[in-house]
């Protein structure tokens, strides 16, 4: 007794297509032809769609199928190999679901790390402070990070900020000193609270020449003409003698 291509795809649970696909990549043996041209398929075409049909269910390509011996003993080998890759995939995917669980909890970016920065800061960051961080995450230590994170778990808020980020790019030289000479003491007061911030490459695989050169890129890409020199300003204020009668301005902006 033999079938048509029809009615053995049928018998297997599959197509006419997938029939026809397996012949064409050398997974089936093509079957003897009746006087009318018609395909024969006998009992070991079914046997071995099946198994086809079998192994591509357990998660096999048909690339690693047409590699398998073509006989009736199972592939232990193989097998075993894929048990180990589903193993892993599986461990990978539990750890997913236990990020999603605190991003669900504690809803952060999916570009930040899981519960580094609170929702209600992310929420009123500018973007480019936003974006900056993503990037801070990306070439920092742990240990540097952690500082940050303390940091951004404390939020505090100062109007000079909101100057800043309002800071057109064509800004002129009287409004650019004067953010930053408002700015310099907020910055110190938050480097004083948080001596464990700052851009260094402590604890990563990076030389300190390429973090300083990310950072760098990422203020270019984010920030404007003005906030950039305004930066470079606020930097040199930073470098002089503490004035103490400016540094003991609380902060009253959100952290940057």
């Amino acid at each position: 007794m033999s079938w048509s291509t029809r009615e053995i795809a049928q018998l297997a649970g599959t197509t006419l297509r997938a029939v026809r696909h397996y012949h064409d990549i050398g997974l089936l043996a093509e079957p003897e032809r009746r006087s009318n041209g018609y395909k024969q398929y006998g009992v070991a075409h079914l046997v071995r769609i099946l198994r086809i049909r079998r192994l591509t269910e357990l998660g096999f390509s048909l690339t690693q199928i047409a590699a398998m011996p073509d006989t009736d003993d199972q592939p232990v080998e193989a097998l075993r190999t894929l048990d180990a890759e589903l193993a892993a995939t599986i461990e990978r995917l539990q750890r997913a679901r236990l990020e999603l669980g605190v991003i669900l909890r504690q809803p952060t970016p999916a570009e930040l790390p899981p519960g580094f920065v609170a929702p209600g800061v992310v929420s009123t960051m500018p973007p480019a402070d936003r974006s900056f961080l993503v990037v801070l995450t990306r070439v920092l230590g742990a240990e540097t990070m952690r500082a940050w994170a303390d940091m951004l778990r404390k939020p505090v808020t100062d109007p000079v900020a909101e100057r800043f980020d309002a800071l057109p790019e064509d800004a002129d030289e009287q409004t650019r000193d004067s953010v930053a000479r408002d700015l310099a003491p907020f910055v110190r007061a938050l480097y004083a609270e948080n001596p464990g911030v700052g851009i260094t490459n402590a604890g990563t695989r990076y030389s300190a020449r390429y973090v300083q050169q990310a950072v760098g890129k990422a203020l270019a890409d984010l920030y404007n003409p003005a906030q950039l020199d305004v930066l470079r300003r606020t930097n040199r204020l930073l470098s002089e003698p503490d004035d103490q009668s400016t540094v003991a301005r609380p902060p009253k902006r959100e952290i940057r």
